[in-house]
């Protein structure tokens, strides 16, 4: 088991803080990461990279370990497009509601919808210590959106194991059962031993 009660999340998107917090509980004492440090060029080519850019710039800033991730959406009828460039798929500065338009613009009259999302966490001490996992769910892309939860591409992703309900269309308790990103933390304690 690895001692660890303080960690700061390195990530600046609040829909993304907020879903880490829920999923952490009272595990830990978790900060949000301070307004004053710059985003993280998310330039590298697999979401390990940026997650472990993303940690590793934090943890550095604060002198406390951080945990970040990254998500892909893996879309087989795009030959994995989105993939690591998911958050900016409609430009550098596009919504989700762009993103989600440019996915269903270019999957419009096709039927070969399947999906995957991957997210890959990494926690990083100051030290240089670090662990590393990875969370995935399949399931396809709908035709249209449906629910109004969630945040990304929630309104579209239809989990293979969801009877046919969107991530968005479920509650946050129901989404975190199933989610990529709970998968991931879930494997992340494992590593610590909690």
């Amino acid at each position: 088991m690895v001692a660890l009660e303080r960690m700061v999340l390195a990530s600046a998107n609040p829909d993304k803080v907020a879903e880490l917090i829920e999923l952490l509980g009272d595990r830990f004492d978790v900060t949000a990461r301070p307004d004053h440090l710059p985003e993280t060029d998310e330039d590298q080519p697999t979401l390990e990279g940026n997650a472990r850019k993303k940690a590793t710039e934090v943890a550095l800033a604060t002198s406390a370990p951080a945990l970040s991730d990254d998500t892909g959406l893996f879309v087989e009828a795009l030959g994995g497009r989105p993939g690591v460039r998911t958050a900016r798929y409609a430009g550098e500065h596009a919504t989700d509601d762009d993103n989600v338009s440019k996915l269903l613009e270019e999957l419009d009259g096709r039927t070969d919808r399947g999906a995957q999302f991957r997210t890959c966490v990494a926690l990083i001490w100051p030290d240089g210590r670090e662990l590393i996992a990875e969370g995935r769910v399949t399931g396809r892309i709908a035709t249209d959106r449906r629910g109004d939860r969630g945040f990304g591409y929630d309104p579209v992703f239809v989990p293979a194991e969801s009877n046919g309900r969107t991530f968005a269309e479920m509650t946050r308790a129901e989404k975190g059962e199933l989610s990529h990103r709970a998968r991931a933390l879930t494997a992340l304690l494992d590593l610590l031993g909690d």
